[in-house]
Protein backbone atom coordinates (compact mmCIF):
# COMPACT_ATOMS: atom_id res chain seq x y z
CA UNK A 1 0.00 0.00 0.00
CA UNK A 2 2.84 2.38 0.86
CA UNK A 3 4.60 1.62 -2.45
CA UNK A 4 1.42 2.42 -4.37
CA UNK A 5 1.16 5.82 -2.69
CA UNK A 6 4.75 6.65 -3.61
CA UNK A 7 4.14 5.87 -7.29
CA UNK A 8 0.99 8.02 -7.14
CA UNK A 9 3.00 10.95 -5.81
CA UNK A 10 5.68 10.48 -8.58
CA UNK A 11 3.19 10.59 -11.45
CA UNK A 12 2.48 14.35 -11.29
CA UNK A 13 6.23 15.00 -11.15
CA UNK A 14 6.89 12.96 -14.30
CA UNK A 15 4.05 14.70 -16.09
CA UNK A 16 5.45 18.12 -15.18
CA UNK A 17 8.93 17.14 -16.41
CA UNK A 18 7.52 15.97 -19.73
CA UNK A 19 5.65 19.25 -20.24
CA UNK A 20 8.77 21.29 -19.44
CA UNK A 21 10.81 19.25 -21.92
CA UNK A 22 8.25 19.87 -24.64
CA UNK A 23 8.30 23.59 -23.93
CA UNK A 24 12.08 23.65 -24.11
CA UNK A 25 12.18 22.05 -27.53
CA UNK A 26 9.35 24.12 -29.00
CA UNK A 27 11.41 27.30 -29.58
CA UNK A 28 14.03 25.26 -31.42
CA UNK A 29 11.41 23.95 -33.82
CA UNK A 30 10.10 27.44 -34.43
CA UNK A 31 13.61 28.79 -35.01
CA UNK A 32 14.16 26.64 -38.14
CA UNK A 33 14.07 28.71 -41.38
CA UNK A 34 11.27 28.05 -43.81
CA UNK A 35 12.10 25.69 -46.66
CA UNK A 36 12.83 27.53 -49.89
CA UNK A 37 10.26 27.49 -52.57
CA UNK A 38 10.88 26.21 -56.14
CA UNK A 39 13.66 28.03 -58.05
CA UNK A 40 12.47 30.27 -60.89
CA UNK A 41 12.77 28.72 -64.34
CA UNK A 42 15.48 30.19 -66.62
CA UNK A 43 14.18 32.39 -69.40
CA UNK A 44 13.33 30.51 -72.53
CA UNK A 45 15.26 31.23 -75.73
CA UNK A 46 13.44 33.60 -78.04
CA UNK A 47 14.64 31.57 -81.03
CA UNK A 48 12.39 28.61 -81.65
CA UNK A 49 13.95 25.45 -83.12
CA UNK A 50 11.61 25.60 -86.09
CA UNK A 51 12.94 29.04 -87.12
CA UNK A 52 16.62 28.05 -87.35
CA UNK A 53 18.62 26.04 -89.83
CA UNK A 54 22.09 24.54 -89.37
CA UNK A 55 24.29 24.28 -92.46
CA UNK A 56 27.85 23.33 -93.29
CA UNK A 57 30.02 25.49 -95.51
CA UNK A 58 33.22 24.41 -97.21
CA UNK A 59 35.92 26.54 -98.74
CA UNK A 60 38.96 25.34 -100.69
CA UNK A 61 41.95 27.27 -102.00
CA UNK A 62 44.45 25.67 -104.38
CA UNK A 63 47.99 26.97 -104.52
CA UNK A 64 51.41 25.89 -105.76
CA UNK A 65 53.53 24.44 -102.91
CA UNK A 66 56.74 26.12 -101.82
CA UNK A 67 58.37 23.40 -99.69
CA UNK A 68 58.88 19.66 -99.99
CA UNK A 69 59.54 16.97 -97.38
CA UNK A 70 61.50 13.88 -98.39
CA UNK A 71 62.38 10.83 -96.33
CA UNK A 72 65.70 9.26 -97.31
CA UNK A 73 68.16 6.95 -95.67
CA UNK A 74 70.32 3.87 -95.58
CA UNK A 75 69.43 0.22 -95.10
CA UNK A 76 72.12 -2.47 -94.95
CA UNK A 77 72.46 -6.11 -93.94
CA UNK A 78 75.53 -7.77 -92.45
CA UNK A 79 76.48 -10.99 -90.67
CA UNK A 80 76.85 -9.29 -87.28
CA UNK A 81 75.03 -6.45 -85.58
CA UNK A 82 78.27 -4.50 -85.20
CA UNK A 83 79.07 -4.75 -88.91
CA UNK A 84 75.53 -3.67 -89.86
CA UNK A 85 75.72 -0.57 -87.65
CA UNK A 86 79.21 0.31 -88.89
CA UNK A 87 78.20 0.08 -92.54
CA UNK A 88 75.06 2.17 -92.08
CA UNK A 89 77.04 4.80 -90.18
CA UNK A 90 79.62 5.08 -92.97
CA UNK A 91 76.98 5.38 -95.67
CA UNK A 92 74.86 7.77 -93.59
CA UNK A 93 77.83 10.08 -93.09
CA UNK A 94 78.07 10.27 -96.87
CA UNK A 95 74.34 11.12 -97.05
CA UNK A 96 74.72 13.96 -94.54
CA UNK A 97 77.68 15.39 -96.44
CA UNK A 98 75.85 15.19 -99.77
CA UNK A 99 72.73 16.86 -98.38
CA UNK A 100 74.72 19.73 -96.91
CA UNK A 101 76.57 20.17 -100.19
CA UNK A 102 73.18 20.42 -101.91
CA UNK A 103 72.41 23.45 -99.75
CA UNK A 104 70.21 21.93 -97.03
CA UNK A 105 70.63 23.66 -93.64
CA UNK A 106 71.02 21.71 -90.40
CA UNK A 107 67.65 22.98 -89.15
CA UNK A 108 65.96 21.31 -92.13
CA UNK A 109 67.29 17.81 -91.36
CA UNK A 110 65.95 15.45 -88.71
CA UNK A 111 66.57 11.76 -88.02
CA UNK A 112 63.24 10.01 -88.17
CA UNK A 113 64.15 6.40 -87.45
CA UNK A 114 67.21 4.38 -86.44
CA UNK A 115 66.76 0.64 -86.07
CA UNK A 116 68.67 -2.64 -85.86
CA UNK A 117 66.84 -5.95 -86.31
CA UNK A 118 67.84 -9.60 -86.67
CA UNK A 119 67.22 -11.30 -90.02
CA UNK A 120 65.93 -14.87 -89.97
CA UNK A 121 65.59 -17.55 -92.61
CA UNK A 122 62.53 -19.79 -92.37
CA UNK A 123 63.29 -23.19 -93.94
CA UNK A 124 60.49 -25.70 -94.39
CA UNK A 125 59.78 -27.91 -91.37
CA UNK A 126 62.65 -26.39 -89.42
CA UNK A 127 63.25 -23.79 -86.78
CA UNK A 128 64.05 -20.22 -87.93
CA UNK A 129 67.75 -19.65 -88.50
CA UNK A 130 69.52 -16.35 -87.83
CA UNK A 131 71.29 -15.18 -90.98
CA UNK A 132 72.38 -11.65 -90.05
CA UNK A 133 71.26 -8.21 -89.00
CA UNK A 134 69.60 -5.32 -90.76
CA UNK A 135 70.39 -1.71 -89.80
CA UNK A 136 68.30 1.21 -91.01
CA UNK A 137 68.75 4.96 -90.60
CA UNK A 138 66.11 7.36 -91.97
CA UNK A 139 66.45 11.11 -92.42
CA UNK A 140 63.64 13.61 -93.08
CA UNK A 141 64.71 16.62 -95.17
CA UNK A 142 62.88 19.87 -95.80
CA UNK A 143 63.67 21.31 -99.22
CA UNK A 144 62.84 25.01 -99.49
CA UNK A 145 63.96 25.46 -103.10
CA UNK A 146 61.81 23.14 -105.16
CA UNK A 147 63.90 23.62 -108.30
CA UNK A 148 66.73 21.79 -106.49
CA UNK A 149 64.59 18.88 -105.26
CA UNK A 150 65.59 16.41 -107.98
CA UNK A 151 69.29 17.19 -107.60
CA UNK A 152 69.03 16.84 -103.83
CA UNK A 153 67.51 13.37 -104.14
CA UNK A 154 70.20 12.33 -106.60
CA UNK A 155 72.88 13.66 -104.25
CA UNK A 156 71.47 11.51 -101.44
CA UNK A 157 71.84 8.36 -103.50
CA UNK A 158 75.32 9.26 -104.74
CA UNK A 159 76.36 9.96 -101.15
CA UNK A 160 75.43 6.45 -100.03
CA UNK A 161 71.68 6.51 -99.48
CA UNK A 162 69.68 3.60 -100.84
CA UNK A 163 66.13 4.33 -99.66
CA UNK A 164 63.76 7.14 -100.63
CA UNK A 165 60.40 6.48 -99.02
CA UNK A 166 58.32 9.39 -100.25
CA UNK A 167 57.95 13.05 -101.12
CA UNK A 168 55.24 15.43 -99.91
CA UNK A 169 54.55 19.06 -100.81
CA UNK A 170 53.02 21.79 -98.66
CA UNK A 171 52.78 25.51 -98.00
CA UNK A 172 55.38 26.75 -95.54
CA UNK A 173 53.20 29.60 -94.20
CA UNK A 174 49.55 28.80 -95.00
CA UNK A 175 47.82 31.38 -92.75
CA UNK A 176 46.89 33.84 -95.52
CA UNK A 177 45.58 31.11 -97.81
CA UNK A 178 43.70 29.50 -94.94
CA UNK A 179 41.94 32.81 -94.25
CA UNK A 180 40.84 32.86 -97.89
CA UNK A 181 39.44 29.35 -97.42
CA UNK A 182 37.50 30.53 -94.34
CA UNK A 183 35.90 33.32 -96.37
CA UNK A 184 34.87 30.84 -99.06
CA UNK A 185 33.44 28.51 -96.40
CA UNK A 186 31.17 31.13 -94.80
CA UNK A 187 30.05 32.29 -98.25
CA UNK A 188 29.14 28.73 -99.10
CA UNK A 189 27.07 28.31 -95.93
CA UNK A 190 25.31 31.66 -96.46
CA UNK A 191 24.46 30.80 -100.05
CA UNK A 192 22.86 27.54 -98.93
CA UNK A 193 20.87 29.35 -96.23
CA UNK A 194 19.46 31.83 -98.75
CA UNK A 195 18.53 28.99 -101.08
CA UNK A 196 16.67 26.99 -98.41
CA UNK A 197 14.96 30.06 -96.97
CA UNK A 198 13.61 31.21 -100.34
CA UNK A 199 12.39 27.71 -101.12
CA UNK A 200 10.03 27.77 -98.11
CA UNK A 201 9.06 31.44 -98.20
CA UNK A 202 11.41 32.65 -95.47
CA UNK A 203 14.26 35.13 -95.23
CA UNK A 204 17.59 34.81 -93.46
CA UNK A 205 17.46 37.15 -90.47
CA UNK A 206 20.85 36.65 -88.84
CA UNK A 207 23.65 34.23 -87.98
CA UNK A 208 23.22 32.67 -84.53
CA UNK A 209 26.48 30.72 -84.18
CA UNK A 210 29.53 29.81 -86.24
CA UNK A 211 31.62 26.76 -85.39
CA UNK A 212 34.89 26.21 -87.22
CA UNK A 213 36.29 22.77 -87.77
CA UNK A 214 39.92 22.48 -86.67
CA UNK A 215 42.30 22.91 -89.56
CA UNK A 216 45.11 20.41 -90.12
CA UNK A 217 47.18 21.07 -93.25
CA UNK A 218 47.46 17.94 -95.38
CA UNK A 219 50.58 17.70 -97.53
CA UNK A 220 50.23 16.31 -101.02
CA UNK A 221 52.22 13.05 -101.06
CA UNK A 222 54.12 11.48 -103.93
CA UNK A 223 55.05 7.94 -102.95
CA UNK A 224 58.39 6.64 -104.18
CA UNK A 225 60.57 3.62 -103.58
CA UNK A 226 64.22 3.77 -104.63
CA UNK A 227 66.74 1.16 -103.58
CA UNK A 228 69.28 1.36 -106.38
CA UNK A 229 72.44 3.44 -106.09
CA UNK A 230 72.98 3.53 -109.87
CA UNK A 231 71.19 6.73 -110.92
CA UNK A 232 71.06 8.36 -114.33
CA UNK A 233 73.21 11.43 -114.92
CA UNK A 234 70.20 13.70 -115.40
CA UNK A 235 68.43 15.08 -112.33
CA UNK A 236 65.36 13.15 -111.24
CA UNK A 237 62.27 14.96 -112.58
CA UNK A 238 59.70 15.95 -109.94
CA UNK A 239 56.24 17.48 -110.47
CA UNK A 240 55.01 19.56 -107.53
CA UNK A 241 51.50 20.31 -108.85
CA UNK A 242 49.19 22.14 -106.40
CA UNK A 243 48.11 21.61 -102.80
CA UNK A 244 44.61 22.30 -101.47
CA UNK A 245 43.81 24.12 -98.26
CA UNK A 246 40.29 23.42 -97.04
CA UNK A 247 38.19 24.92 -94.25
CA UNK A 248 34.79 23.75 -93.00
CA UNK A 249 32.34 25.71 -90.82
CA UNK A 250 29.00 24.85 -89.23
CA UNK A 251 26.62 27.82 -89.11
CA UNK A 252 23.22 28.25 -87.44
CA UNK A 253 20.96 30.79 -89.19
CA UNK A 254 17.74 32.31 -87.87
CA UNK A 255 14.94 32.50 -90.39
CA UNK A 256 12.00 34.90 -90.43
CA UNK A 257 8.90 35.48 -92.51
Amino acid sequence: MERSNKMTRLAPALLAATVLAGCATAPMAMAQPPSPGPWPMPPQSTIQPETTITLTGKGTVDHAPDVAMINVGVQVEAKTAADAMTQQAEQMNGVFAAVKTAGIADRDMQTGNLSLNPVYEYPNNARPRLTGYQASNQLTIKVRKLDTLGKTMDAVVKGGGNTINGVSFSIDQPDKLQSDARIEAIKDASSKAELYAQAVGYKVKRIVTINEQEFYPQPAPIMMQMRNQDMAAAATPIAAGEVSLTQTVSVVFELTK
